[in-house]
């Protein structure tokens, strides 16, 4: 059983309802707000300050994210890049010579002979084996959704700019309109 003031708030959500970008963060609708708002200035600045610091703190993930995805998009195409080599010398004989990494300062050199399995980390102490042919499509997989969530990250971070812009000029504004109705 709703109450009346629930029921009032979803009847004006879905008479006004909230304009958002294509991942759901809300726009910076500062005209409306202050059209319907009869609250003292030091309230709606409030509010302002108060949409500002989600924003803000939306933005700090949202760049922690792209940290992220900047980091691991090279190291996917590093691996895959391994792989499709792997896959180029799978139908020979011929042993492969190659250096790897054993810490952040020693290397070790080896001969591998032709595989047509690779064990990949998956991260969490889990390490799988895959066919090259799996492990190929799995990190193309991997590197175009990482790809994509990059893009849309770095498209929510512009957005988020804006309504961040938006509503720092809006406070601006508010305040120069305050203090010319008082003068």
């Amino acid at each position: 059983m709703s109450t009346r003031k629930e029921t009032e708030e979803s009847n004006v959500a879905t008479a006004n309802p909230i304009e958002t970008n294509p991942r759901g963060i809300p726009k910076a609708n500062v005209e409306e707000y202050i059209a319907n708002s009869s609250s003292s200035v030091e309230t709606t600045l409030g509010k302002f300050q108060e949409t500002i610091a989600k924003y803000k703190f939306m933005e700090i993930n949202f760049l922690n994210r792209k940290k992220g995805l900047e980091m691991k998009i090279p190291e996917i195409r590093k691996t895959l890049t391994a792989v499709e080599f792997l896959v180029s010398k799978q139908d020979t004989d011929e042993p492969i010579e190659t250096t790897f990494e054993l810490n952040d300062t020693m290397w070790a050199a080896a001969k591998i002979k032709s595989t047509k399995t690779i064990y990949l980390w998956l991260g969490a102490n889990v390490m799988l084996e895959y066919t090259l042919q799996e492990a190929n499509e799995l990190l193309e997989n991997k590197l175009s959704t990482a790809q994509n969530t990059l893009n849309n990250v770095l498209e929510d971070l512009e957005f988020l700019r804006e309504q961040i812009t938006t509503m720092e000029v809006s406070i601006l504004l508010k305040i120069a309109k305050e203090r010319c109705q008082v003068h």
